[in-house]
């Protein structure tokens, strides 16, 4: 029969109650090993098992340690120790042995246990002392698993991520495509922002940019479904209102609240790349680069946000397209930041002029993104907070 000797309670650092299962088959061995806990650890609660099995039954969750004698009626050696770690994987694991078996003391050390003791050259100051230095150990490797285990949780989230963000769809060497993102939550590759561009078999190119409000995980899942949801139809030939009207539907079922919606704008530039027609779902004006100027897109063929009014409708308005054009979408994260400290805000206007600037002294493509991204940070005295998303496709209109 085993037996449970409990001492007086008292808080241990860390842990509260410090809790010890002793599974030794001498009883000899056994009463001196209590004695010396008595002395050294008075505080302790002493869990007695003579055999394995017994060990089974006895242990329960708030075991801290775990010493074994590795030489039991019903196991023996390192087969003894692995089962001891697999039915007490959160406690630290301390092995006895004799003293012609120092080698397997080492052997068990190598296995996984915290450390070991040769049974008659203990007494209790070294017993104490391997316990504190057994359950420390336990605690750095059981932190270090932990961090690991988040580090590649974090990784491979950061491979689905990115895994998520679209490859454009284009065929026409023509044509240059440049893209920014950037969640504004902390440590995240994926916000609620997103963007596309296809390439019809007609020759025509479509454009896209969302935003859906809010800025967590569920927004960026959303936006994912929804960019997907739009090439999907693009694809299948839908265009303008009827593909707007089919977007909004699927935004009304994928979303969690009827509170969430989500703002678009929409281009679909035309094969010989002289016109483009573009829709605008609550979401800001397009900016059309050319030659050295700059200009937003008119207000004509603005339309409510997805996900607010059923049964809306966006029109649509068309733009010619001359010589060497750049047109770039964007989501509210560029304009959204203030001027200089104030309570204003930069808003379409004041990129449009950046833009210009920037255009006037030559830069297009990645640098005059990176310039009026760098610039606006620059005027609102921090880095950007919302997420941010940024699109621009280059080309030059056939004569």
């Amino acid at each position: 029969m085993s037996e449970i000797i409990e001492h007086s309670t008292s808080v241990v650092p860390g842990d509260g109650k410090l809790e010890i299962l002793l599974i030794e088959d001498d009883p000899g061995d056994a009463f001196l090993f209590e004695e010396l806990l008595d002395e050294e650890l008075p505080d302790a609660g002493i869990i007695q098992a003579r055999t394995l099995r017994e060990a089974r039954e006895r242990l329960r969750p708030g075991v801290h340690c775990v010493v074994v004698d590795l030489s039991l009626p019903d196991a023996e050696g390192l087969d003894l120790l692995r089962q001891v770690l697999d039915m007490a994987p959160r406690s630290a694991v301390l092995v006895l042995t004799g003293r012609s078996d120092a080698a397997v003391g080492v052997a068990a050390v190598a296995a996984g246990a915290e450390d070991y003791l040769i049974k008659h050259e203990v007494d209790g100051p070294l017993l104490a002392r391997a316990i504190r230095y057994a359950l420390e150990r336990k605690r750095a490797e059981d932190s270090e698993r932990e961090l690991m285990e988040a580090q590649i949780r974090s990784e491979e989230n950061a491979r689905i991520e990115l895994g998520l963000l679209p490859v454009p769809l284009i065929s026409d060497p023509a044509l240059h495509h440049h893209t920014r993102y950037r969640p504004g939550r902390e440590r995240a590759l994926l916000g609620g922002d997103f963007y596309d561009t296809v390439q019809t078999s007609d020759g025509s190119v479509h454009l896209v940019i969302g935003d859906v409000c809010g800025h967590g995980p569920d927004e960026a899942s959303l936006g994912v479904r929804l960019r997907m949801a739009w090439r999907t139809l693009v694809l299948a030939g839908h265009s303008g209102t009827d593909l707007l009207d089919t977007l909004d539907t699927v935004l009304c079922h994928e979303r969690w609240s009827e509170e969430i919606f989500t703002t678009l704008s929409m281009i679909t530039i035309a094969p010989d790349r002289r016109s483009a027609r573009f829709h605008m779902a609550g979401h800001p004006a397009p900016v059309l680069f050319a030659d050295t100027t700059a200009r937003a897109l008119p207000d004509e063929a603005y339309g409510p946000a997805l996900g607010l009014f059923p049964g809306s409708e966006w029109p649509a308005a068309e733009i010619e397209l001359t010589g060497d054009w750049s047109l770039m979408l964007y989501t509210d994260g560029l304009i959204e930041g203030r001027i200089g400290g104030g309570p204003d805000r930069l808003g379409t206007e004041g990129l449009v002029e950046l833009a210009a600037s920037a255009r006037a002294r030559g830069l297009s493509g990645d640098l005059l993104i990176d310039h009026l991204v760098a610039e606006v940070e620059s005027l609102n005295g921090e880095a950007l907070t919302d997420d941010l998303a940024v699109v621009m496709l280059s080309g030059k209109a056939a004569r």
